[in-house]
């Protein structure tokens, strides 16, 4: 990407695409497409799950980059942990459909799934980088709407910050491999279309309030650029009265979990969650 600041979105769509590979296959999960709410998107089933208890998954790729099928392995290895089945959004991408297209297409989603009698309590909303953010403003999005809310979060390197104020931007820019300032920029111009401040309140959740929100678990890097945003969400939730688990794991990427079946930092992530996720 930096080798080619040109680059059309088709092509950046097309290497994301390859974000899958590094996850081993999860054993024993099955997969099948569907339309949830009017929205497309990928089912894991694991052998063994909870058809009653969903995660609804928001993949990450700055909004514009990333599909269900891209984090179908990330989402089916989470979900076997926690012993539930999952549905990855296919919601609709910017720049062609900029913000708020991504929150309208998971919230239908996570209304077609209560019309389906999944209870909303038994639902948790999960995504990485971009869809941490969504997977957290549809919440925020959800109350105001006055729906009920899922049951708890969780958000893999989640990039909250659209006006991108974290300190990890520059303290951790020589170890993050993936992220840099630049891209996030031309990530927030395809999102926000012009037309939105990169301080909206459900574009960047840090301007809202967290009252009310459901238990929350965080997982960074603590080589990656977006640490400050897991931080700064934390710190802003839990000063909101929100229940919130912060996992910092040293030396790794952003959204490490994607190496599941092959790094032992991120077998170890996915049961640190499952025990996290049990314990509620």
């Amino acid at each position: 990407m930096a080798a080619d600041p040109g680059m059309s979105i088709a092509a950046l769509r097309s290497m994301f695409d390859e974000w899958g590979r590094p996850a081993h296959e999860p054993e024993g999960v099955s997969y099948k497409s569907d339309k949830i709410g009017g929205v497309p998107g990928i089912w894991a089933f694991p052998s063994d799950a909870d058809v009653t208890r969903v995660i609804l998954y928001t993949h990450g790729g700055g909004f514009a980059v990333g599909s269900a099928d891209s984090h179908r392995k990330l989402a089916g290895h989470l979900a076997k942990a926690l012993g539930v089945s999952a549905f990855i959004l296919d919601y609709r991408r910017a720049p062609e459909f900029p913000f708020p297209a991504q929150i309208e297409d998971a919230v239908a989603a996570y209304l077609g799934l209560l019309e389906q009698g999944i209870e909303s309590q038994r639902i948790t909303n999960a995504g990485d980088s971009a869809g941490g953010n969504l997977a957290i403003a549809t919440v925020l999005k959800l109350r105001e709407l006055g729906q009920p809310i899922p049951g708890c979060v969780i958000a893999f390197s989640p990039w909250i910050d659209m006006a991108l104020r974290g300190s990890t931007l520059a303290t951790n820019a020589a170890t993050d491999a993936l992220v840099g300032k630049p891209i996030l920029e031309g990530m927030i111009s395809m999102f926000l279309g012009g037309g939105t401040s990169p301080l909206d309140p459900l574009a960047n959740p840090l301007e809202n309030s967290f009252r009310g929100f459901p238990p929350l678990y965080v997982n960074a890097g603590g080589a990656e650029a977006l640490l400050s945003d897991a931080e700064s969400l934390c710190e802003k939730a839990r000063g909101d009265g929100v229940s919130v688990r912060l996992s910092v794991v040293p030396d790794m990427q952003h959204v490490f979990p994607v190496l599941a079946g092959r790094a032992d930092e991120a077998a170890d992530e996915l049961i640190k969650i499952a025990d996290w996720y049990r314990s509620l």
